[in-house]
C-alpha cells in the first residue's frame, strides 16, 4: 500500500509544480483565439445575416495554423530589439505575439460582418497568424522549460488550459453576447490574453534558449534557422514514417468529429440537447481524459499509451454507429459523448507528449511547429471528404468507415515501434 501511495504521489506531484502550472496558463492563452476566429465568429456573422456561403469560406482563416512552420525559424532564432535583452529569446517572442494578439482581437471586435465581411476576414486572418505565432513559441518554451519527469504533466496541462480557453471563448463568449455588444465581448476576450502575459513577464527563461548561439551573420543565421532544423529532422531513421504517423494518429477521430453535429441534428436532438451534452458534459469528459492520459503515460510509458489511446479512439467511433441505431436516446448520447471525449482527451495528451519528445532541443520551435502543422493538415484537409461519405452511405456505415480511417495511424505506429526500429520511444 505504501508503494502504491508513493507511486501515485510521484505521478501527481509534477502537476502542482510552478513550471507546470505556468504551462497550464500559457495553454489557456494559446487556446483562447481559436473560437474567436471561427466558431464564435460564425455565430456573430449568422446573427447579422451574412450568407452561409460566405460563412463557409471563413474556414480558410485557420490556414496560418497549418503553415506556421514556414515562419517558425524566424521565431526560433531571431532576436527582438530591447525585448530579448530584457526577457530572453523565448519570453520576448511570447510577449510580442501576445500583445499583437490583444490588439488584433480588439480590432476584430470593432468590425461589422454585415457591411464589411472582407475586412472581417482580413482581421480574422491576422488574429490567426498572431495566435499561430504564439503557439510556436509556447510549444518551444514548454519543451525547453520542463525536465523529462515533468513533460507528461506539461503535455496534459497545456491541453487542459487550451480546452478551458476554448470553452471560455466559445460558450462563454456566447453567454456574454446575449447581454453585451459583440465589440465588448471581443474586448473581454482580448483582456483574457493577459493571463499569458503575466506568466511571460514573471516566468523563467529556459536555459536552452539562453545558451543558444548569438550569431547575426546572415548566412550563418539562415543556415541555423531555416536549414538545420529540417535537415536535422530528416537525418533521423524513418522520418517520413514519423510524419505520416503524426498526420494519421488523430485522423479517425477528426473524420467522425466533423460530422458529429449534423449527425445529431438529423437524428432528432435539439440544439439544447447538443449544447448540454456535447459541449458542457463533453468538455468535462475531455478534461478527465487529459488527466487520465497524463497518468497513463507515467504508469505504462509513452509507447504503450500511444497504442492504448489509438485503439480507444478507433473503438469509440463505433459507439456512434450504435447511437445511429438507438435514435434520439439522450441517455445513450451521454454515454457516447463521454466515451468519445474521454478517449479523445487521453489521445491528445499522449500525442502532444509524443511530438514533444521528437524535437531536438537545439531547434525546438521550428521542429515542433513542423510536427503540429502536419497534425493540423491531417485533421482538416484529409477529413474534408467526410460529408460526402456520410451522404452516400448513411450514418451507420459512415462511422464504420471513420473507424477504418483510424487504422493507418495504428499501422504506422506498429511500423515505428517494431522491434529494432530506431524510431521506437519508451
Amino acid at each position: 500500500m505504501a508503494k502504491f501511495f508513493a507511486r501515485t504521489w510521484a505521478t501527481l506531484e509534477p502537476f502542482g509544480e510552478g513550471r507546470v502550472l505556468a504551462i497550464l496558463a500559457l495553454g489557456f492563452s494559446s487556446g483562447l483565439p481559436l473560437a474567436l476566429t471561427f466558431g464564435t465568429l460564425t455565430v456573430w456573422m449568422a446573427e447579422v445575416g451574412v450568407s452561409k456561403t460566405t460563412i463557409g469560406l471563413f474556414a480558410s482563416v485557420g490556414t496560418p495554423y497549418a503553415l506556421k512552420f514556414l515562419w517558425a525559424p524566424l521565431i526560433d532564432r531571431m532576436h527582438l530589439p530591447i525585448l530579448t535583452a530584457w526577457l530572453g529569446r523565448r519570453r520576448s517572442w511570447m510577449l510580442a505575439t501576445q500583445m499583437a494578439l490583444i490588439v488584433a482581437i480588439l480590432v476584430l471586435g470593432q468590425t461589422d460582418p454585415s457591411r464589411d465581411p472582407e475586412i472581417v476576414a482580413v482581421c480574422a486572418i491576422v488574429v490567426a497568424f498572431c495566435s499561430a505565432s504564439q503557439d510556436i513559441v509556447i510549444d518551444a518554451y514548454r519543451v525547453e522549460i520542463l525536465d523529462a519527469r515533468q513533460l507528461p504533466a506539461g503535455a496534459t496541462s497545456v491541453q487542459f488550459g487550451y480546452r478551458i480557453a476554448m470553452l471560455v471563448s466559445g460558450a462563454g463568449a456566447l453567454y456574454l453576447a446575449s447581454v453585451l455588444p459583440w465589440s465588448v465581448v471581443y474586448a473581454v476576450m482580448a483582456g483574457l490574453v493577459l493571463v499569458g502575459v503575466i506568466v511571460t513577464l514573471f516566468g523563467a527563461e529556459p536555459m536552452a534558449a539562453a545558451e543558444a548561439p548569438q550569431s547575426f551573420a546572415f548566412a550563418s543565421w539562415f543556415k541555423r534557422a531555416a536549414i538545420e532544423p529540417f535537415s536535422d529532422f530528416m537525418s533521423r531513421s524513418g522520418w517520413l514514417g514519423i510524419l505520416a504517423f503524426v498526420a494519421f494518429f488523430k485522423l479517425g477521430d477528426a473524420f467522425a468529429g466533423i460530422m458529429t453535429n449534423p449527425f445529431l441534428i438529423e437524428l432528432g436532438f435539439s440544439k439544447i440537447d447538443i449544447a448540454n451534452v456535447v459541449k458542457v458534459f463533453g468538455f468535462g469528459a475531455t478534461m478527465l481524459g487529459l488527466v487520465i492520459g497524463g497518468l497513463l503515460m507515467n504508469a505504462v510509458g509513452l509507447r504503450r499509451s500511444l497504442w492504448i489511446t489509438g485503439i480507444l479512439q478507433l473503438a469509440t467511433n463505433l459507439v456512434f454507429a450504435i447511437q445511429a441505431t438507438m435514435g434520439a436516446d439522450l441517455g445513450f448520447l451521454a454515454l457516447t459523448i463521454a466515451l468519445e471525449n474521454l478517449a479523445g482527451g487521453m489521445g491528445s495528451a499522449v500525442f502532444v507528449a509524443y511530438i514533444s519528445s521528437l524535437t531536438n532541443i537545439a531547434f525546438t520551435a521550428t521542429q515542433y511547429a513542423l510536427l503540429s502543422s502536419i497534425a493540423v493538415v491531417g485533421r482538416t484537409w484529409l477529413s474534408t471528404p467526410s460529408g460526402f461519405v456520410a451522404q452516400e452511405i448513411g450514418w451507420i456505415w459512415f462511422f464504420f468507415v471513420s473507424a477504418a480511417v483510424a487504422l493507418p495511424g495504428l499501422i504506422m505506429l506498429g511500423w515505428l515501434m517494431r522491434p529494432g526500429a530506431k524510431t521506437r520511444v519508451d
